[in-house]
Order: structure tokens, then sequence, then C-alpha cells
């Protein structure tokens, strides 16, 4: 019996200790944005989460007669010139992730026109740097924190203001990806998945 009263002890001491580790810093802000419950949808050219397949396709066909956006190629498909806001021209490629056909979230991919291996100032390191001015200036709201796995192979600069969360990184030596996510919907993912 006493056995039986010290093993249960020592799960709901195991249990105790387990939920009380300390919360990463990420983890502290993305519980504080959520808590505010604001939410903020706008991602760009009139492109907002929520946003039904249907009418991001009308938007993006309208924005094509424009002369706005171009046909791209592979993964992000959808082309536009932000130049007006970088240092150097600059190729800005996008397209959406559906959860039953609404935006979720929206990966993009910038590239400095002038990239080349031997061009230090327009190297993926100043591109980085040049993204966070331009979403600061875009979206306004928190600054990005830079965030660092343990043997610091991987680095991750994240803004989260209410909802809207968006993660930049190097993804090879002249492209910098960014995803911007609802972070209401993908909770709500994650726990219906559980």
């Amino acid at each position: 019996m006493n056995r039986r009263i010290l093993g249960a002890l020592m799960v709901v001491c195991s249990i105790v200790a387990f939920s009380c580790q300390p919360k990463s810093e990420y983890q502290k802000l993305v519980d504080k944005e959520l808590s505010r419950n604001i939410r903020l949808d706008s991602l760009f050219l009139g492109i907002s989460f929520d946003m039904p397949k249907k009418e991001f396709f009308a938007h993006c066909w309208e924005l094509n007669n424009q002369r706005v956006l171009v046909n791209g190629a592979g993964e992000l498909s959808i082309k536009y010139d932000p130049s007006d806001y970088f240092k150097h021209p600059t190729n800005m490629s996008f397209y959406p992730k559906y959860v039953n056909d609404r935006i979720v979230t929206m990966p993009v991919e910038f590239q400095y026109k002038n990239w080349a291996l031997w061009n230090e100032e327009a190297s993926v390191e100043v591109l980085i740097e040049d993204v966070q001015k331009v979403f600061l200036e875009w979206y306004g709201g928190n600054d990005f924190t830079e965030i660092v796995n343990k043997d610091e192979t991987l680095r991750v600069w994240v803004k989260v203001d209410g909802n809207r969360q968006i993660r930049l990184y190097k993804k090879n030596v002249s492209t910098v990806r960014v995803e911007i996510s609802d972070l209401t919907e993908l909770n709500r993912l994650k726990e219906q998945a559980a």
C-alpha cells in the first residue's frame, strides 16, 4: 500500500515539476500577445488571413491586370517588386498555405536582384536586416527577436503582434524566407490534432 502511495506521489511530483519548467522568452511573448485577443489579419497588397482561396485568386488576377503582380516560378508562384522599400532592387515571391480554403500562413521569399557572391552590399545578411526594417515599417508593433538553436547553426528572427507571427531566416546564400502565420488558427489546428 505504501509503495502505491509513494508511486502516485512521485508521478504527481514529476507532473508538477515538469509543468513548472520555465518558459522561453519566445513562448512568453506568444502567450502575452495571444492573451491580448487582438486580431491582426492584414498581410500585404490587400491580402489577409482567412481570405478564401477563390477571393485570393480574383484579387491577384486584378493586381496582375494592373501589372502589380506577375507569375513566378516554383513553389512561390506570384512575384511582386517591392524595390521602393529596399536598399537595392528586390524580388518578392509568395503563395499562401490554406486550411479549409482560407489563408492561414503566407510564405514569402526575398532576394536582391543585384545579388552576387562577391557583392557584399547585396549579401543575405544585409537583406535580413533590410527585410526586418521593411516589415517594421509595414506592420509596426513589436521588434524582431533573434532565436538561436543550442549549437548556433540556425538563426530565426521572430516578431509577434496579437495573432500575427512573422518568422524570417536565411534560406540560402541569396534568399531570405519569411513565414507570416495566424497563431490563433495554428493553435486551434494543433488542439484538434491532439
